[in-house]
């Protein structure tokens, strides 16, 4: 079996730190999408796989940090100085475009759950 969802979530306090992971699509851009309980999806964080520029969520800036390791054929989402309003379902996605817009990724996997107590 091919793993391709993302893994990493879990509980964590307000101020800590979680490393979601999940294997590199090979589409252009990949990166992360999440869902807070009653809310729509929102676009998190990119990554142009072919050369590593990045594009983050203004809400994020600053705490969030996607990276991939082309070795490992793994994109890295590394989510410090955590804040309840984080807590959300976190799922891998993928686009071919350079984009902000959450609906113009797709998600394939059942996404991992992070948590964010104050």
């Amino acid at each position: 079996q091919v793993q391709l969802e993302e893994s990493g979530g879990g509980l964590v306090q307000a101020g800590g730190s979680l490393r979601l992971s999940c294997a590199a699509s090979g589409r252009t851009f990949q990166g992360w999408v999440r869902q807070a309980r009653g809310k729509e999806h929102e676009f998190v964080a990119t990554i142009r796989l072919n050369g590593g520029t990045t594009r983050y969520a203004d809400s994020v800036k600053g705490r969030f940090t996607i990276s991939r390791d082309s070795a490992k054929n793994t994109v890295y989402l590394q989510m410090s100085s955590l804040k309840p309003d984080d807590t959300a379902v976190y799922f891998c996605a993928s686009s071919a475009y350079d984009s902000v817009n959450p609906y113009q990724y797709y998600t394939w996997g059942q996404g991992t759950q992070v948590t964010v107590s104050s």
